[in-house]
């Protein structure tokens, strides 16, 4: 699939927000600790009995719509993948951002808050392109490291982010009380420096 990529202004937001996140959860990562934490930890796949759909725009307060009234995002970045002239693809970037957690008060790290692709487009290569495209945008702001979250529940995600060279750096097994199964993975990415 031929796609262009460009940033475009996150007043765009509701265009990228008719991109579904929604996935197919048919399984997930359980996480192993190893002598109380301090050996690591360790990961397997546990294959579900019973699939079900996960889609964090459907959760209350969350999605694109509503990231502008929440944050600060004057120094946040939106990328697009277009093909044909219809958006199929897109990434936000959280950068330099009082009051998101996340970016743990770091001038020199950015948060790949978001990357979706749309249904038809997914397995083309879209999304590499849309996290490198991430990696040069902060990289020309002077970001060093790029930070991702995602759950343990969203296993093509996680071999995703392996695959485009982040490191799990961290993982929260108590981060969403109202998702207890759900175990936060948080991955880095240490960038080149333009």
């Amino acid at each position: 699939m031929e796609v262009e990529i460009r940033e475009e202004p996150l007043t765009d937001l509701g265009e990228y927000a008719r991109i579904p996140i929604a996935f197919q959860v048919r399984s997930v990562l359980e996480v192993a600790v190893r002598d109380r934490g301090l050996g690591g930890f360790v990961l397997s796949e546990r294959t579900l009995e019973t699939p079900f759909i996960k889609d964090y725009d459907a959760l209350p307060g969350e999605g694109p719509s509503t990231w502008a009234r929440r944050f600060d995002v004057s120094n946040w970045g939106m990328i697009a993948a277009r093909s044909r002239g219809r958006q199929v693809g897109g990434a936000v970037v959280a950068f330099r951002s009082q009051g998101v957690h996340m970016l743990e008060g770091r001038e020199d790290l950015a948060v790949l808050w978001d990357i979706r692709v749309s249904p038809d487009a997914r397995g083309h290569g879209v999304g590499s392109t849309l996290f490198r495209a991430a990696e040069r945008w902060t990289s020309a702001r002077g970001g060093r490291l790029l930070k991702v979250e995602t759950q343990s529940v969203n296993v093509p995600a996680c071999r995703f982010y392996a695959r485009q060279g982040c490191v799990l750096g961290a993982i929260h097994r108590f981060a969403y009380p109202e998702f207890p199964e759900e175990v936060q993975m948080l991955w880095y990415k240490e960038l080149p420096q333009a």
